[in-house]
């Protein structure tokens, strides 16, 4: 329970001379933000400013479209308002009565006891959790509204309520006073002391993505499987990996990353790299390691990252090693490029260069987008591109807000809350670090992406893309291939990635793992974590295939290893990188990811 705190002495002067440095620092700050807000290239907000206005016009002129229906919502928040404050009273008197509204088990932000346990801040939480519902139910029955704008509606005002949580501000949140009260104050000055500082290192912003630190380097801590860099382009090096056996499988393996983040998502740190596992059970394992790029290749398509990518890399790799054939593994938007590679190979009659496909995490149907379609309209498309336009390149901070907003609780206001409102500084944790390392987008690549992809979901379409003069047809593709999607993925939803997996033509393995986009890959066997789910046939609906799976426990990796030793081919000696006709340049992790965006 939040208790008074003892009137120890303290030092008003102390105080006093700090909260006004601070004031100092806090109006230098806005002088900065104001004379930064003014320029051209700062015209650009994600979401847009003017979309959010229309949208939430739209909104409201639906509700009020039908007054008395609006009346008699206004008058059912009142009824279950009273209904709440009634059983509320009731629980004083029998306290097994079990209350209205709880939070989801997933929801932290109410897991200290005071929440449930001191009646003050049990009907504060319930009155926030029921006018969540109710605004919720709200937008979903808005007469009028096409299905863009409620979606677009739904996540604005979601964001508004993870934003006004009683857990966010200080005077209603249990904990921040409780330890507010026990440390005289010194609790929230740290936590402003924070805020100030970060808003100067940001110029009046705060960081889009909070985690990364110092604690962690490159090399060191994080990405430190021994290899080299064997071969890059303009757009890519490729890192051959040293073995770590006696023999190896003789085809090689092609990892091909998304370039919106680092590669070092899948070489964290030893205990949970896939590339090491890889390497342990007898893989020759090579990973594109994407540029950082500036304006100077903001003339760079998404053609030209097929080209200097998987497609270069697989002729270097041929020639390093001497074998034509290799398994391909393509994450995220890097799935969606080896799809395109796979594409381009069969309609050139060169399909038998890769043995095997595996999809992580990896759309290719977008009929269904999930939450990042709010972001993606003519409209917002025509903004980004005209940003983009100016500057050659989509700054690293826009797409990390979006992936922040998008887990607005997790990646936003709980560090908001630890860091501003505790003072606390967080723990330093690996994957946040690699979440707050991004890269930038390069003009030409990512409007094509957005456009062709996102908004008109032409990769679907045989021959309505074509890259590096052959059509792409996903439906030629008879590589055999392996999709592992996440149940919890709010980036690539895992019924879309289902979707896509039934545009193939070959034998596909698909699997469902538990958890998100990142945790749910990066799930090595010794966590013994979330599981997966397998079934062999792919019916039509996603929800059928999902019914008559069959859970298994722990980590998907070794049911993938499995799968993928039976492409591997015969065993013979390992190769280590720099060994053969190409030399070593540089030790990984390389140069290019060392390009940090704010540099």
């Amino acid at each position: 329970m939040v208790e008074r705190a003892s009137r120890d002495a303290f030092d008003p002067a102390g105080l006093s001379e700090r909260l006004g440095a601070l004031v100092g620092r806090m109006g230098r700050i806005a002088a900065r933000w104001l004379e930064r807000a003014t320029r051209e290239d700062e015209a650009f907000a994600v979401p847009a400013p003017e979309v959010v206005a229309e949208t939430l016009e739209a909104l409201a002129r639906a509700l009020l479209s039908d007054p008395d229906r609006f009346a008699a919502a206004i008058l059912d928040w009142h009824g279950r308002l009273f209904a709440l404050l009634g059983r509320q009273l009731a629980r004083r008197i029998d306290p097994d009565l079990p209350a209205f509204y709880e939070p989801e088990p997933a929801d932290r932000r109410f897991a200290d006891p005071d929440w449930s346990e001191d009646p003050r801040f049990d009907t504060l939480k319930q009155v926030y959790l029921m006018t969540c519902a109710w605004l919720r139910e709200l937008v979903a029955t808005a007469p009028g509204l096409d299905a863009k704008t409620r979606a677009r509606a739904a996540f604005y005002v979601r964001l508004a309520l993870e934003a006004l949580s009683p857990a966010n501000h200080p005077a209603t949140n249990p904990v921040v006073l409780r330890e507010a009260l026990a440390s005289r104050g010194e609790t929230l000055l740290r936590g402003l002391e924070r805020l100030v500082l970060d808003l100067e290192r940001g110029g009046g912003r705060l960081p889009p993505a909070p985690g990364r630190t110092d604690a962690f380097v490159l090399g060191r801590d994080i990405a430190t499987t021994p290899g080299a860099v064997i071969f890059e382009t303009e757009l890519a090096q490729l890192i051959q990996y040293a073995p770590t056996t006696e023999t190896v499988f003789a085809r090689p393996l092609l990892i091909v990353p998304p370039w919106i983040n680092k590669y070092y998502i899948l070489d964290l740190r030893p205990r949970n790299s896939l590339v090491r596992y890889l390497v342990d059970n007898g893989f020759t394992v090579f990973v594109l390691s994407w540029v950082n790029p500036g304006e100077d290749l903001a003339h760079k398509t998404f053609e030209d990252y097929l080209r200097e990518g998987p497609l270069a890399a697989i002729e270097a790799i041929a020639r390093a090693t001497g074998e034509r054939r290799l398994n391909l593994v393509g994450y995220c938007l890097g799935g969606t490029l080896a799809a395109c590679l796979l594409a381009h190979l069969w309609a050139r009659g060169e399909e038998r260069r890769v043995a095997s496909a595996t999809f992580l995490t990896t759309m290719l149907d977008f009929a269904e987008p999930g939450e990042l379609g709010v972001f993606i309209d003519e409209r917002q498309l025509e903004l980004l591109e005209r940003h983009m336009a100016r500057k050659g390149y989509l700054e690293a901070r826009w797409m990390q807000q979006v992936f922040s907003l998008m887990r607005a609780n997790d990646l936003v206001w709980s560090f908001f809350v630890q860091q501003y409102l505790l003072g606390r500084e967080p723990p330093p944790f690996d994957l946040l670090h690699w979440n707050a390392d991004g890269t930038r987008m390069p003009y030409m690549m990512h409007k094509f992406y957005l456009r062709q992809c996102y908004l008109e979901n032409r990769l679907v379409e045989p021959g309505a893309i074509t890259l590096l003069g052959t059509p792409i047809d996903l439906g030629r593709i008879a590589t055999p291939a392996y999709f592992l999607s996440t149940r919890e993925d709010h980036i690539a939803p895992w019924r879309s990635t289902y979707a896509g997996a039934r545009r193939l033509s070959g034998p596909v393995r698909f699997v469902l793992a538990g958890s998100g986009h990142i945790a749910g890959v990066v799930n090595p066997p010794e966590a013994r974590k979330y599981g997966y789910w397998t079934r062999a046939v792919l019916p039509p609906d996603p929800e059928a295939w999902l019914a008559r799976a069959r859970f298994r426990p722990g980590s998907w990796w070794p049911h993938w290893r499995a799968w993928l030793a039976r492409f591997g081919g015969r065993k013979v000696p390992a190769r280590p990188p720099g060994a053969g006709p190409l030399p070593a340049i540089e030790p990984a992790p390389g140069r290019y990811v060392r390009m940090r965006a704010d540099d």
